[in-house]
């Protein structure tokens, strides 16, 4: 399956790294004209070395008037990447009031906010669009030390499911990817590419394997294409099973 984008204006937050870097260059791919925030400089610098014909968008997502201000400058957009979060593990008796609004100050606050201010353009425009958030599949299930995370990533879905009844009849969908574990560079600094500490992990997942950046690129690729048109407030388990067990 071809998906082409010829013609559409993307902006992909959270681009610096890992899913959201290789969405933006995904999206030139299929003909795009892409705009990667993030708040790293050196990671945007490193980004249009590769791909020249991105635009970078420095800001960090924590500060609303920065936010406002960097969403508002890059001008009309069809597609919306929502990936930028953050986690701040600990356990729920130690959660601090401070990780806690940090966490749902980048994870939700920044999602609406950004939502927001691309989705009042496609409605004036009145030319439709479609939305991607990135959830997590730590929306569904609970795990250790992820107070903070879980909870806003089910706030995620929930907005994302609101978003999708009052935006759709203006022609705008609106959906989220709940990757589980992702082989990313974090994760195998982790420690997850060593089959002691993967194991119990694999063990719950039919497939046998965690998802690959590819697999959650190609699911949000699908969902911002008009492939799936008739796909509005969907949330998309990429987990290999793991909920079926």
């Amino acid at each position: 399956m071809e998906v082409h984008f010829d013609g559409k204006r993307a902006l992909v937050t959270g681009a610096g790294k890992g899913i959201g870097r290789d969405t933006a260059k995904a999206l030139v791919k299929c003909g795009a004209e892409v705009f990667a925030l993030s708040r790293t400089q050196e990671d945007l610098d490193s980004l249009v070395q590769e791909y020249p014909g991105i635009h970078p968008v420095q800001c960090d997502l924590r500060d609303p008037e920065a936010t406002g201000a960097a969403v508002e400058s890059v001008g009309p957009i069809d597609l919306l990447v929502n990936n930028a979060g953050i986690n701040i593990p600990q356990t729920f008796l130690d959660v601090t009031l401070d990780t806690f609004n940090t966490v749902m100050n980048v994870n939700v606050r920044a999602v609406l906010q950004v939502s927001q201010i691309i989705a009042k353009g496609m409605v004036e425009r009145g030319t439709g669009g479609s939305i991607v958030n990135v959830s997590s599949l730590a929306s569904k299930i609970s795990a250790k030390a992820c107070t903070t995370y879980c909870t806003s990533k089910g706030a995620l879905d929930i907005m994302s499911k609101v978003m999708a009844l009052e935006l759709g009849p203006h022609k705008i969908r609106v959906n989220t990817v709940n990757p589980g574990i992702v082989m990313t560079n974090m994760m195998k600094k982790i420690g997850y590419d060593d089959p002691a500490m993967s194991g119990p992990f694999l063990s719950r997942i039919p497939l046998g394997k965690f998802a690959e950046v590819d697999d959650v690129v190609h699911a949000i690729l699908y969902l911002l294409s008009d492939k799936a048109a008739m796909v509005n407030g969907a949330t998309l388990p990429i987990d290999g099973g793991f909920l079926t067990s």
